[in-house]
């Protein structure tokens, strides 16, 4: 399953990446939730929960539909 999130992650990294950022795959949990650790410019930035929901967490629901939830460890954000 970690494969296929990292595949889903392939294809919005650029765009992380473009702007200093990046994140790592931590866990895909039994209960299907992905928990990611947002790096560089992604961990301090002020807009890292829009990242998250409508970025991140659409594309891997959307390639993979059982995933019920994306998760960033080391911010606030849900």
């Amino acid at each position: 399953m970690k494969e296929r999130v990292e595949a889903a992650l392939e294809k919005i990294r650029p765009f992380l990446k473009a702007d200093g950022g990046d994140v790592r795959v931590l866990e895909v949990t039994d209960d299907m939730i992905v928990r990611l650790e947002l790096l560089g410019a992604c961990e301090s930035c002020p807009m890292s929960h829009m990242t998250m929901k409508a970025g991140i967490e659409e594309v891997i629901k959307r390639d993979i539909p059982e995933i019920k939830g994306v998760v960033a460890v080391n911010t606030a954000t849900v």
